[in-house]
């Protein structure tokens, strides 16, 4: 009996690790090992998209304390910019430029959604691109200076992830099933992996005085509902490049948030 809860254990923790190699592969250029695949699976590690946020958090704090000790905080912000980029592969940011491109560059549903397909980028997306990535160095210099960007990163990157994914509980897929690697996040989740995935996408408000990390919450949420309402207007649901967009959005917005709340004194 001992023995055979033991193989059960066995089995239930290589399974969970599996999960989270396929969110890692999917998420990320690190090497993720021998994969055990399918669409079922890679539904499932929808789960631990905040625990590669986690991962890819902790990578960048090492980063940060090591750069900020040898050359500055401007050096180290810069870097670890350019390091996400590198970790993910751009994965967030062409869903970004690709979102506006579509979005503000075709004049129905079917071009927006042809354009967000094209691999070339325009001038709306170089511009929200060049626009985010600006606006992220900006708002991680101003944490920087003032000791926080190591409990930002912390708290932005699997929050970010978290909210992200979300947008498939209530819009649909809308594009084309079987042409996409995105096909596994149009379902929705369950009512327990979504609390799971939120859970464990939030703990790190737990670094936070209470107000900050109430300001967070709201925040987040509103900005779910007001891009939940910006794709369903252009394009009538989702695509994985929509999600990568509102990775971004939210990143940001959590940002801002904190930076906002350190000018005005609040939590403090």
């Amino acid at each position: 009996m001992s023995e055979g809860v033991s193989n059960g254990v066995k089995t239930w923790v290589a399974g969970q690790l599996n999960l989270f190699r396929l969110a890692l592969s999917f998420m990320t250029r690190l090497p993720a090992g021998r994969l055990d695949y399918s669409p079922e699976k890679m539904h499932l590690a929808l789960r631990y998209f905040p625990a590669v946020g986690w991962l890819l958090g902790l990578l960048l704090c090492g980063l940060f304390l090591l750069t900020e000790h040898l050359s500055g905080s401007t050096v180290a912000v810069v870097l670890c910019v350019v390091v996400s980029v590198l970790l993910t592969g751009a994965l967030h940011e062409d869903g970004l430029a690709d979102t506006f491109d579509g979005f503000y560059g075709g004049f129905d549903t079917e071009r927006k959604l042809t354009i967000m397909k094209d691999s070339r980028i325009g001038t709306y997306g170089s511009a929200a691109l060049f626009s985010a990535l600006a606006l992220k160095i900006t708002l991680l210099l101003e944490l920087a200076n003032n000791g926080q960007v190591i409990s930002a990163l912390l708290v932005a990157y699997p929050l970010s992830r978290a909210m992200a994914i979300t947008h498939g509980q209530d819009l649909p897929y809308v594009s084309a099933p079987g042409k996409s690697k995105s096909d596994p996040l149009a379902k929705p989740m369950s009512t327990g992996n979504l609390i799971f995935t939120v859970i464990s996408g939030a703990l790190a408000l737990l670094l936070f005085p209470l107000v900050s990390a109430i300001a967070v919450i709201i925040s987040v949420v509103i900005a779910r509902t007001l891009l939940r309402l910006w794709m369903k207007k252009h394009i009538r649901g989702f695509t994985g490049d929509c999600l990568g967009a509102a990775q971004q959005f939210q990143e940001l917005l959590i940002y801002f948030v904190l930076v906002t709340c350190m000018a005005q004194g609040v939590g403090q």
